[in-house]
């Protein structure tokens, strides 16, 4: 099996767990629940990163970030699509693509898991959420492994960003896709790689931000497991 068949059977297995995940939470009153902490969660994460979306070399990686690798909006479009051509994928991507998509693939299925598991543990309380009900749901869930292992996802997927972004005539590459990506089904696959590039070839080095992101998370995930909800910024 070459790279690209193990990334893209990878990329596979992710797909089914995310599907699976947002197939169980479809009922109007789970699909509202999951909105409600997606939309908190991702208000966090802004409040978090404030300085990096404030600071222009930064701001398009953190923006990035936000909107399309952890926002409130759903993800399926970009999933289905994949999954209906990812066979055509593996063949017109470059590896340090698929091993990007894998990466996000795989960071959104692990967040899904979490997000199902706050949502049963908040209850009625998804409904008005504050740090306080946010910080004890948290911990009620506990599972410290997967949370240390969603931040370490984090880092992998910049990684791979960095990594795409330094390719050389990888900018080209991406322009010369375009009309393929299109007759392919892949519009959807090929935009979010170009904004992920550009927004990482911009910072031209991303370890700084990087460090700054993973940084904080893991500052805020040891604050909540000892019981102290104020990083959380309300």
């Amino acid at each position: 099996m070459s790279e690209s068949q193990e990334i893209a059977a990878r990329i596979a297995a992710q797909l089914d767990r995310a599907s699976s995940l947002r197939s169980s939470g479809q009922s109007g009153t789970r699909a509202a629940a999951r909105q409600r902490l997606r939309a908190w969660q991702s208000q966090r994460l802004a409040r978090t990163h404030a300085s990096l979306v404030s600071d222009p070399r930064f701001s398009d990686a953190a923006n990035f970030f936000l909107t399309d690798i952890y926002g409130a909006n759903d993800p399926a479009t970009r999933d289905d699509e994949i999954r209906r051509v990812l066979p055509t994928a593996v063949k017109l991507l470059p590896t340090g693509g698929l091993e990007t998509m894998a990466d996000a693939i795989e960071l959104d299925a692990l967040s899904e898991d979490l997000d199902s598991a706050m949502i049963a543990a908040l209850g009625t309380q998804v409904k008005s959420l504050n740090a306080a009900a946010y910080g004890s749901a948290y911990r009620k869930v506990g599972r410290r492994n997967d949370r240390e292992h969603q931040i370490e996802l984090i880092q992998r997927l910049g990684q791979s960003l960095d990594r795409l972004a330094r390719q050389p005539f990888i900018s080209t590459t991406l322009a010369l896709m375009r009309k393929p990506a299109r007759l392919a089904g892949l519009s959807e696959l090929q935009s979010f790689l170009e904004r992920g590039y550009s927004a990482f070839q911009k910072m031209e080095d991303a370890s700084e931000f990087l460090t700054k992101v993973i940084t904080r998370e893991r500052e805020l995930l040891n604050a909540l497991f000892a019981g102290n909800d104020s990083l959380l910024g309300v």
